[in-house]
């Protein structure tokens, strides 16, 4: 394997812990970098990209949008993300759906995703609003996550990306 890039996007730190959990895994040529770190055309030269976001509104935040359609056509590529919801819930996975489909020329390895602590200031705004009450009331629970058991997960989803990029 060459080049490997680490990206990530991350409000509240949740997601940057587990792309440096990631990073930490990765031997070898490797860069980690917030989206907003990454200089335009640079990801053509990596040769595979982990590439982290947290869950908002079920999808892909818009500025990760915007790179994940920007991926080079066969780029080999695993998505990571950091949500609020419940473990296992649709919420969590339409969102690297999402992404898969909005990278749709990249080669998509893998996916990871664990429950990371909503901003106090995010739940407030949410607690307010009839409508998202329940879903507050459950992301709450997520408040000690990334915990090391998800580190631990993170570590082990790098090196299984590794081993499938290594035999593609």
């Amino acid at each position: 394997m060459s080049k490997i890039l680490v990206m990530y996007y991350s409000r509240t730190g949740n997601t940057q812990l587990i792309a440096e959990a990631i990073f930490k895994t990765v031997e070898g040529d490797k860069s980690i970098k917030s989206l907003k770190e990454i200089a335009d055309g640079e990801i053509a030269s990596y040769s595979l990209i982990f590439a982290g976001f947290p869950v908002h509104s079920h999808s892909v935040p818009p500025v990760v949008t915007e790179f994940l359609k920007a991926m080079p056509q066969g780029k080999k590529v695993a998505f990571f993300s950091t949500y609020g919801s419940l473990k296992g819930s649709p919420l969590s996975r339409e969102a690297l759906e999402n992404a898969t489909v909005l990278a749709a020329g990249a080669h998509v390895l893998g996916t990871f995703s664990c429950r990371g602590r909503v901003s106090p200031q995010d739940l407030d705004i949410l607690m307010r609003s009839p409508e998202h009450k329940a879903w507050t009331e459950m992301a709450v629970s997520a408040s000690t996550h990334p915990d090391e058991s998800d580190l631990a997960d993170a570590r082990d989803f790098a090196v299984r990306i590794l081993t499938l990029a290594a035999q593609d």
